[in-house]
């Protein structure tokens, strides 16, 4: 098969095209065109096929990553959405739970009240009522109710709707009927229920989830329907795909569905990615370090797992989203991170960030704010005649203007600034990674870390070595690291239905059947997309607590129909790992199934591993030597560096470092003290030499 992974990013386009029997591998990058990301798409796959001499009509498959839904949130600029739900309960979204954010600030904002998804004339009410444990209606759906609020809803210019009711996570036909009358009512309005997006108990969580869907979702609907026009518009014949939040792709159909799916598209396929690229040199314990031109996105592999975020955890844009997501933590560092002095006087490095357009100063695109790139020019760590493979020359002049304006307002000589913004933004990123290891019990110094993105390797060893990680790990083509973690990623879809089961009465019959039923729904999502049942892979599994407690667990379930020793084992199990979560379990306590969980997914497109490099001399990598400044021992100073070019690296011979390692998608810095080793499975190693 002959695939190609797309990844946007917020300042360039990464492309890999990939032939799965020849193993023959092609990159690319373009930068990305903000307003409107699918022309850079189209631009970046018919320049990579003429380079190459690829045939369009050749390519079968297109795997996407996506910030649409994401950059929508992130800049609240969605659909003007409105809401229908259960009569007395309009202003869940607004309530949330009474829990702020920052729990002793006096000054601080509330995401979802000072920018709502739904303004309050936008949300309606009706007359419905489910009961739990089952069900039970208690009051029926007043549907002339519901047509009168769609009607109001259409003449009050809402372009999408969120169905919300109470407790339909136990029973979806009362959202299903308001649905369906929205639809006679408004057509062509984008319309989502609560019950098809999170049918998950707490109410503010899936109401805030489904309402994320309605805001991205006409956004997202259109952008994925225009990009298919345009590539069968451009001879592209290939079936397309869109990476999901949860490590899986989807297809068109179902993103266009449920767009809030897509939140963190990008960042989950670089997690892919980093652990596929751990695995070449035999690394199960990977911290992933993607650091791109706007974002660092920090992911954790144990022992070649990477973990699913947890219903407390998981927020984007100060809101909460209740959907399966990999665990990644994003922050804004990257290379077009812009260094400023603050209202207050503070020295920092981003969030904002130059973005594709106009882009860090050395870009030579009008950029005038000093950058984290501009920053690596003035200490020499980029080669002018080299970026991106000679694509890009640098404007080193302009580089040294705009931190030299930097640095006079700071009081200091321009290296120093330069190498404060460079020193800023690594503690930035360490603190980012602390806070997904020792801030939950575990070691970071047992971890290596994956450096990629067009700008991780530049900064990955310092990185590592504020944290005590004995290796970084440089993959085969750092810059487009995660446009390969969508080739390599299953098609995947997750079923959840709320339980509230107790260990000491627990209702064996239900428990099969809800599995069973959600089989079937799973079946016909897969069968839709013309995927045969036999090649569908299922996994079980719950999520558990202590009763009493508020957050839960994920264990996995056994396949097959459950018994009494079967749910032994899987509380067992829970015993097992909230003992190595919180250092301590209640073994006589009580044990409450609060979600059941299956996963269907198929196998993705089998890449296999790259053909081992062939390696050179040292003599034919280098390309020149210059000078670049570190910081050693406390004092900042002139280092006489190598530059070398990665692909005429001599294999398994330690160079010691200051080295400037250049391809086409990336740089790599390997710092004095520091040793730089090619390996034959095609990453680059890096660690520090002892003292």
């Amino acid at each position: 098969m002959n695939l190609i992974g797309v990844d946007v990013g917020g300042t360039f386009t990464d492309l890999v095209f990939a032939d799965t029997s020849s193993g023959r591998v092609l990159t690319h990058k373009v930068p990305t065109t903000p307003a409107d990301p699918s022309k850079g798409i189209i631009s970046g796959i018919a320049q990579l096929c003429e380079r190459h001499g690829v045939a369009r009509a050749g390519i079968d498959v297109i795997f996407h990553g996506t910030t649409i839904a994401t950059n929508a949130i992130l800049e609240h600029d969605g659909a003007t959405t409105g809401m229908i739900t259960t009569a007395g309960y309009r202003d869940i979204l607004h309530i949330g739970r009474h829990q702020r954010p920052q729990h002793y600030s006096i000054m601080q904002e509330i995401p979802w009240q000072n920018r709502p998804l739904v303004r309050r004339r936008h949300r309606k009410t009706v007359s419905e009522r489910l009961v739990p444990p089952r069900g039970d209606v208690l009051e029926p759906l007043d549907e002339a109710a519901v047509r009168r609020c769609a009607r109001e809803l259409k003449a009050a210019g809402v372009e999408a709707i969120a169905v919300c009711f109470l407790f339909s996570y136990l029973d979806p036909r009362h959202e299903q009927r308001a649905r369906a009358i929205v639809a006679e009512e408004f057509p062509g309005c984008f319309v989502t229920t609560s019950s098809s997006v999170s049918p998950q108990f707490r109410e503010f969580e899936r109401f805030t989830t489904t309402a994320l869907n309605a805001f991205v979702g006409p956004k997202v609907r259109d952008y994925v329907a225009q990009l298919e026009r345009e590539l069968a518009a451009g001879g592209f014949d290939a079936e397309l795909r869109i990476m999901a939040s949860n490590g899986g792709v989807a297809t068109p159909a179902m993103v266009a569905e449920r767009p809030v799916l897509t939140l963190l598209s990008g960042p989950a396929a670089g997690v892919i990615g980093g652990d596929w690229a751990g695995a070449l040199s035999g690394r199960r314990n990977l911290i992933t370090f993607d650091v791109g031109g706007t974002s660092a996105d920090i992911g954790i592999v144990a022992e070649g797992r990477f973990g699913e975020a947890t219903a407390r955890d998981t927020w984007i844009a100060g809101f909460p989203v209740l959907v399966p997501m990999i665990d990644v933590h994003t922050i804004g560092a990257g290379g077009g991170s812009i260094a400023h002095v603050d209202g207050a006087g503070a020295f920092k490095v981003g969030p904002r960030s130059a973005g594709a357009k106009p882009g860090p100063a050395a870009y030579g695109r009008g950029g005038s704010r000093p950058t984290v790139t501009d920053a690596n020019v003035v200490l020499g760590r980029l080669d002018r005649a080299h970026f991106l493979g000679g694509g890009m020359p640098l404007d080193e002049a302009a580089a040294h203007r705009v931190v030299g304006e930097l640095a006079a307002q700071l009081g200091l000589p321009l290296r120093e600034a330069a190498e404060g913004v460079i020193t800023v933004l690594n503690a930035n990123m360490a603190n980012a990674i602390r806070s997904r290891t020792v801030q939950k019990g575990i070691d970071p110094r047992d971890f290596a870390l994956v450096a990629f993105g067009g700008a991780g390797p530049l900064h990955g060893a310092e990185v590592a070595e504020l944290l005590g990680i004995p290796e970084v790990i440089v993959p085969p083509h750092p810059g487009i690291t995660s446009a390969f973690g969508l080739l390599i990623s299953d098609l995947r879809y997750d079923a959840v239905r709320t339980a509230f089961q107790v260990s000491t009465a627990v209702d064996l019959d239900r428990l099969n059947r809800d599995f069973g039923a959600m089989a079937d729904e799973l079946a016909g999502r897969f069968e839709a997309d013309g995927v045969a049942l036999a090649d569908v892979g299922f996994a079980r599994a719950g999520d558990l607590r202590y009763a009493g407690q508020g957050y839960e667990l994920r264990v996995p379930f056994p396949d097959g129909p459950l018994d009494a020793a079967a749910i032994a084992d899987a509380f067992d199990a829970f015993h097992a790992l909230h003992r190595r979560e919180y250092g301590h379990h209640f073994a006589q306590s009580a044990i409450e199934i609060v979600n059941i969980r299956l996963v269907g997914t198929t196998g993705a497109p089998a890449l296999g591993r790259p053909a081992p490099p062939t390696g050179g001399s040292l003599a034919e990598a280098l390309v020149r030597t210059g000078t670049c400044s570190f910081r050693v021992d406390g004092v900042l100073e002139d280092h006489s560096t190598t530059f070398l070019l990665r692909d005429k690296l001599p294999l398994d011979t330690p160079i010691p470092g200051p080295a400037i390692v250049l391809q086409m998608d990336s740089t790599t810095v390997v710092p004095p003290r520091h040793a730089l080793q090619a390996d034959r499975g095609g990453n680059l190693v890096i660690r520090r030499i002892p003292a």
